[in-house]
């Protein structure tokens, strides 16, 4: 789940543009939603504009205020004048910030660090309610192998952690996650977008189609253009949503670029990147690696995942990783066989076989299970399945 939820309050595009810049460049997950369409999510973060000076500006801190008394409202002035800091605490901010002259730099540190006292706020414990993992997963080219890995890693999360999990269809048109899964689902992607003021935790079990597995999946649309641009408020919105209902949520992005893709970006704690051992997935994964870090997504958060290697590699680990100026988290063996014989019977190869490349998965999906007990503090069973396993 992002960690943060947040909206933006004015009428000017400059503004609007700079404090989405600052947002995306704090290294954070965060998830902008439109005022207008907020529902029932009630956002961690409000960035008011007061720079008028006005009365009214004072009257939207007051009403974010009073919609939303655990939101931590920022207001942005044009100087830092005694009697607006006052009225705009007097109000109900919790941050005051200036932005002088026109130059939007002069916000990045003092609006760094107040979003930094954001989260420590915010941080959950324990008995907090769930606090979802969210993992994307992006292909350097089509044929990558980028849902094979999304969809039997989601499966061996939701075995693995006996733990609500859903996969999610983000493709526009062409998505393969039901059919990789032999599933034929009612509603897709599309309908939850079209339907958030009415999507609570009822609707969205409606909306799902329910592996045999326990792995909940919500299907890609028919719609050659959706999701698309005019999609991203919503989809930030849906991320935001499926985070509070699911203590994982895996997001086949597959090869897809635009503003759909970058939500997943925001939206995700880990970014896994799919190639293939050749120039020309390694050409586009450095120019994705590149993207990503520029929407906030560095070594931190981003996975590199190599996928089909062979002893036949054109191209070795340690001349991808010197490329791409990033380590390779997890490499997984080719077996066409294996994989062909999965799709076609629509039962994954984790549920199916004991190949090296299904102990892979077991491998890669387990580090995230345990990392997810650890950051919850419920890292015993953790331990005791890996203790019982007596092998990863």
């Amino acid at each position: 789940m992002a960690q943060l939820s947040a909206i933006l309050t004015t009428s000017d595009s400059e503004f609007r543009a700079a404090v989405t810049r600052l947002l995306r460049s704090s290294g954070l997950t965060i998830s902008l939603i439109d005022e207008k369409h907020t529902g029932n999510v009630v956002p961690d973060l409000a960035v008011v504009d007061i720079r008028s000076g006005t009365n009214a500006a004072i009257e939207a801190i007051e009403r974010l205020r009073s919609a939303w008394p655990s939101t931590s409202i920022f207001t942005i002035a044009a100087s830092s004048e005694r009697d607006q800091i006052l009225c705009a605490m007097r109000a109900g901010a919790n941050e005051f910030l200036a932005w002088g002259h026109g130059d939007a730099s002069t916000l990045d540190e003092p609006f760094h660090a107040a979003l930094k006292r954001t989260v420590e706020r915010n941080r959950p414990s324990k008995d907090s309610g769930r606090t979802g993992m969210t993992l994307s997963f992006f292909g350097a080219k089509g044929g990558a192998g980028t849902t094979t890995l999304a969809v039997n890693s989601a499966i061996e999360i939701s075995r693995l952690s006996k733990r609500p999990t859903l996969i999610i269809d983000l493709h526009q048109f062409l998505g393969e996650v039901s059919l990789f899964l032999g599933v034929r689902p009612r509603f897709t992607v599309i309908d939850a977008l079209d339907n958030l003021h009415r999507l609570d935790s009822e609707f969205l079990r409606e909306l799902v189609v329910k592996h045999k597995s326990g792995l909940d999946i919500l299907a890609g649309g028919d719609q050659i253009d959706r999701p698309g641009a005019h999609d991203v408020a919503a989809l930030e919105q849906l991320l935001q949503l499926l985070g509070r209902s699911y203590d994982f949520v895996v997001i086949d992005a597959g090869a897809i670029t635009g503003p759909a893709a970058d939500v997943a970006v925001f939206a995700s704690d880990r970014v896994h990147l799919v190639a293939n051992p050749d120039i020309a997935s390694i050409r586009n994964a450095h120019r994705l690696v590149d993207r990503f870090e520029q929407l906030g997504a560095g070594k931190d958060r981003l996975r590199i995942l190599l996928n089909r290697m062979s002893e036949q590699h054109q191209i070795g680990p340690k001349q991808i990783e010197t490329t791409l100026g990033h380590p390779l988290h997890m490499m997984f063996p080719s077996d066409y066989s294996v994989v062909s014989a999965a799709m076609n019977s629509g039962v994954p190869l984790t549920l199916t076989n004991h190949s090296e490349l299904a102990a892979q998965f077991d491998k890669f999906t387990r580090q995230i299970v345990n990392a997810k007990a650890e950051t919850s503090g419920d890292d015993q069973p953790a331990k005791q399945r890996a203790a019982f396993l007596g092998i990863f």
